[in-house]
């Protein structure tokens, strides 16, 4: 009996052993009923609860558990699929680039740990009626590493977490009960090249099912589909693999009608004006195969889908179907917030839904082969897809001096050749048959070398249909061809277009970009401005799609998102997995909505009431959408007109609407609204939903603050340390040594806090990753620290009366190196409006601000908040095109972002006017006279944000802290841990002033 000897686990050229061949992935069915009905009788689930073991090395494991005569009967049970961690034993690890024994065992590539190596021992019984019927055992997914026995006898190993292992077990089935063990390694040789940016987990994640075949049957198919020049004919060349004597017969179907037949194993089937697949019109067509016996029964029956549709350089610009293609594209790692990578179909039908709902076209399967359940999905809804092979070696190579290159694999190391390779074969042949693959990736972050370009190599020997991507080569240029497309990471747009005037032989594409960690996103309309004018970048996929978070319970037993270090993971990487352009619950956040607007395919330009369309859709007339303006005056809706529009795709075309306002003559300011949504309901939205749209804003006559100009009846209390004003149902007071800190209107105390000035902000996870949090200390500390003294002596207000109003000003010392002052004048007009006017001169030798404002501490009754400016989410300066002018009302708790670290949120840009009250209609109201201002209100200050990990860390608040803003710094993003936001959106004023008023409401 062969036994396994457990040293291979750490031998990189053992990695399988007694698999089958790899295959695409389909399902066998007995007859077309089965198929129709989605369920094949061929087939035999062991999902469900398996008998288990933990381990932490391979000492501590139960030597001989798979024996027929071990009873497992009093061992725990776990669910499969699961991850190990995640049901209890030991806990899970978020590293990014390091490896996880980091610190722990000096070991080299191909070693594994051996002190700390958990290994979890299954086992299921299953029952075999029919032992004369082969029989095959597939896992779909186990990291890292499996041995598999069937009744005590080993049947084989696998390594690679990713791609499927199958194994034909008929020769080990015994009729009646069957013992099912399987031994799971977390480390093994192929480890090394697993080291992706992800949460560590390990285990069977996948389904594990057995199926059985008739006495004839296919073992495989390849299909490709061509165009001729025209794009008028297509062909479909069907390659079949039959394993016995029978025949098979192939039919294509476009819905219900028969369009070709063939009964050869190798065929041709011609399409004649066929409609073709892509992202916008994802037609699939019916492929059935029925395998016969000699005396013609029936056998089996197979359905597959096939899209028609062609992908290559032309010019070395990527086209589909003959058009020029831009990928408006996002990285997703297979990831549940409860389950970790154990992803449910529905869940994969969620996650396509969003991006379609939100203009994304295309995904990269970050950095490894999905689930092969998602590319059918992708395949049926319509998203562009790069495949990556499992293959990171990131922690081998890009070091923190990035000097040694000696230890990075694969590089040009023949003992890694195979094993590579191996990883590559398997995706392909299993995923081959997906007409949403557009292009497949030799793997992420692994440096450069020979061994991926040979990679590289099978790709395009296997496939013409494809292209070949690899990102590496940027580091390592030594095999340049290894990718037929220049890709980089996080390159700015300006320096894509820098490159690109040198370099015209490939085109471009950012596999990652706008890296979406905490507030950030900033500036994307650059990429895409990019890939409208030069044809050679054709788009990039942001980084990424959901925050790879797990929900587990604090210490209060309260409920939270947790990253690394929560887990009392060491080492690790604290908060890098969440990246998400959505919350780990899959909540929508500003940054995926902005984005939306980004990746919209109909560009809508409105100025002087002449509308200008281009339609970048490849193969979509716009009047294939709805198309409504809404003319609005405050968000109050004056007319609502239907369009038709008619525009080929690539085309542009400008409409006056001068018309549809000519009888609007009332003064005020007014928004010119253009929608297009869709005409029906499909598998992705609703009827009505809005896939693009643009505004115009105009004005009729200049909209002015009027204010009391009459003499005033105001009243001056002028005391030791205080200084009252009284008038017309109101009452303010200012300390001589403090500021403004109470306000009464109509009997309300509305401020009993000194109203401060503000230069700083919660840094963002983006602040962080440039230094900013340091960059801006000293406004920090000239937020927390002002005082109205100088050398000591207490600089007191001046106070002026001019008959009309009362205006007293203070002038404050700031905690900077060196000092700095700034002057904050309170004009009081005897109706209660009180106008703010902040003057900061900066010494040349202080860093740019973050922020510049006004800060109100206000008691939580005051949690009703309205504002008319850009919404209804939070906006910032460069990440703000996506916001709509109008009026906008929620409640202060719900302007806290849900980023999973606290910090600056909830802004809003271009205000005009905005609103706090309690439930009875009382509050404060601001305004700006002719300029817009930035407004936030949350239940916290920037420095309460600041301290927080977590929200769960978060004080119980008892205020609404109101932040009027004249200008924020961006929140940037080309990256997170070095670039900073682009330099238009910075305040490197050196002299700042910001006018706005408040006032009571009652």
């Amino acid at each position: 009996m062969k036994k396994f000897n457990y040293q291979l686990v750490a031998d990189p050229s053992f990695f399988i052993d007694g698999c089958n061949k790899h295959h695409s992935f389909f399902i066998h069915y007995k007859n077309k009923k089965e198929a129709l009905n989605n369920k094949s009788s061929f087939y035999q689930s062991l999902n469900g609860t398996w008998k288990f073991h933990y381990a932490k090395n391979i000492k501590e494991t139960i030597k001989g558990f798979e024996s027929l005569n071990y009873s497992c009967a009093n061992w725990d049970n776990i669910k499969v699929p699961s991850h190990i961690e995640l049901e209890g034993y030991t806990s899970p690890q978020y590293v990014n680039k390091q490896y996880p024994w980091e610190g722990k065992e000096d070991i080299v590539p191909g070693q594994i740990p051996s002190n700390y190596n958990p290994i979890g021992s299954y086992v299921k019984e299953f029952e075999i009626k029919n032992i004369k019927e082969k029989h095959f055992l597939v896992l779909e997914g186990v990291e890292s590493a499996v041995v598999v026995y069937v009744n005590g006898e080993y049947v084989g190993y696998h390594e690679d977490t990713f791609t499927t292992a199958e194994f034909e077990i008929t020769n080990y089935l015994r009729k009646g009960k069957n013992k099912l063990a399987l031994k799971v390694f977390k480390y093994s040789s192929g480890s090394w090249l697993e080291d992706q940016d992800f949460i560590r987990l390990f285990g069977i994640f996948r389904d594990v099912y057995l199926y059985t075949v008739p006495s004839s049957y296919i073992e495989d198919y390849n299909i490709n589909t061509s165009l001729d020049k025209s794009y008028k004919n297509a062909r479909i060349s069907v390659d079949i693999k039959l394993n016995g004597s029978g025949h098979v017969k192939t039919y294509l179907y476009d819905k219900k009608r028969l369009i070709a037949k063939t009964d050869s194993l190798d065929s041709i089937l011609n399409v004649k004006n066929p409609k073709l697949w892509s992202s916008e019109k994802p037609y699939l067509y019916d492929l059935i195969f029925e395998v016969y016996d000699k005396k013609n029964n029936l056998l089996e029956y197979i359905k597959e889908k096939v899209g028609i549709r062609e992908f290559k350089l032309i010019d070395n610009v990527m086209h589909l179907n003959g058009k020029r293609i831009v990928f408006n594209g996002v990285n997703r790692h297979e990831f549940d917030v409860r389950n970790g990578r154990v992803v449910s179909i529905e869940q994969m039908i969620e996650d396509i839904k969003i991006m379609k709902q939100h203009n994304i076209n295309a995904v990269r399967t970050c950095h490894y082969p999905n689930n092969p359940r998602f590319y059918k999905l992708c395949d049926e809804y319509g998203l562009y897809v790069i495949d990556e092979t499992n293959l990171e070696t990131h922690g081998t190579w890009d070091s923190l001096d990035r000097k040694d290159m000696s230890r990075a694999l694969p590089k040009d190391n023949k003992k890694w050749l195979n094993i590579v390779l191996e990883r590559g074969k398997a995706m392909y042949q299993r995923d081959k048959n997906r007409p949403s693959i557009l292009i497949w990736s030799c793997g992420n972050e692994s440096y450069g070398g020979k061994v991926i370009y040979k990679l590289s190599n099978y790709f395009r020997k296997v496939d013409k249909s494809r292209l070949v991507h690899y990102e590496g080569i940027f580091f390592d240029r030594s095999y340049p061809k290894t990718s037929d497309i220049e890709s980089q990471m996080y390159t700015p747009a300006d320096k894509i277009e820098e490159f690109l005037s040198k370099h015209k032989d490939k085109p471009f594409i950012c596999c990652e970009y706008g890296h979406a960690m905490g507030n950030s996103c900033g500036a994307i309309h650059k990429y895409i401005e990019l890939s409208e004018k030069n044809k050679l970048y054709q788009g990039g996929f942001i980084w990424d799609f959901v925050d790879q978070a797990l929900e587990v319970k604090n210490i209060y037993n309260e409920k939270y998102f947790a990253y690394g270090g929560d887990f009392n993971d060491i080492p690790n990487d604290l908060d890098f997995c969440c990246n998400g352009l959505l919350t780990a619950d899959r909540g929508i956040t500003a940054k995926i909505i902005d984005l939306k607007y980004q990746y919209q395919s109909i560009k809508i330009d409105i100025k002087n009431h002449k509308l200008k369309l281009w339609n970048k859709y490849l193969f979509t007339n716009l009047n294939e959408f709805d198309c409504f303006i809404l003319i609005e005056k405050e968000s109050k809706l004056i007319k609502k007109i239907n369009l038709d529009i008619v525009l080929d795709p690539d085309k542009k075309k400008t409409y006056d609407l001068n018309e549809y306002i000519k009888n609007i003559n009332k003064p005020g300011e007014y928004t010119l609204t253009v929608y297009f949504t869709l005409k029906n309901k499909n598998n992705w939205a609703n009827k009505n939903h809005i896939i693009a749209y643009g505004q115009e804003v105009f004005k009729l006559e200049e909209k002015n603050i009027k204010k009391n100009n009459t003499r005033h009846n105001l009243k001056i209390i002028d005391s030791v340390n205080q200084i009252g004003i009284r008038g017309n149902n109101f009452s303010v007071i200012f300390s001589k040594i403090g500021g403004l800190y109470s306000y009464e209107y109509d009997n309300e105390l509305l401020i009993h806090n000194i109203v401060k000035p503000n230069f700083f902000r919660a840094p963002t996870n983006n602040d962080y990753g440039a230094g900013l949090d340091k960059y801006f200390a000293q406004w920090k500390l000239a937020s927390l620290y002002i005082s109205n003294t100088t050398k000591g002596k207490i600089n007191l207000p001046i106070v002026k009366d001019n008959h009309k109003t009362i205006s007293i000003t203070y002038k404050y010392e700031l905690a900077t190196n060196p000092l700095s002052y700034c002057n904050v004048t309170y004009v009081v007009h005897n109706d209660g409006l009180i106008d703010v006017e902040l003057n900061l001169n900066k010494n040349s030798n202080l860093p740019s601000l973050p922020e510049f404002g006004m800060l109100f501490n206000l008691d939580k009754k005051y949690e009703y908040l309205s504002w008319y400016g850009l919404g209804p989410h939070e906006t910032y300066v460069d990440r703000k095109k996506s916001g709509l002018l109008g009026l906008y009302n929620g409640k202060v708790d719900e302007q806290l972002a849900d980023y999973i670290r606290p910090q600056e949120c909830g802004s809003k840009c271009d205000v005009r006017y905005a609103y706090i009250k309690d439930k009875n209609g009382k509050g404060l109201y601001f305004m700006m006279d002719d300029e817009y201002m930035i407004f936030n209100a949350l239940a916290y200050n920037p420095h309460e944000l600041e301290l927080a990990n977590h929200k769960y860390e978060l004080p119980r608040s008892n205020k609404t802290v109101v932040r009027i803003m004249k200008a924020q710094l961006g929140v940037g993003g080309d990256n997170s841990w070095g670039a900073i936001p682009h330099k238009e959106y910075w305040l490197n004023n050196k002299s700042l002033k910001f006018k706005f008023s408040f006032k009571g409401v009652k």
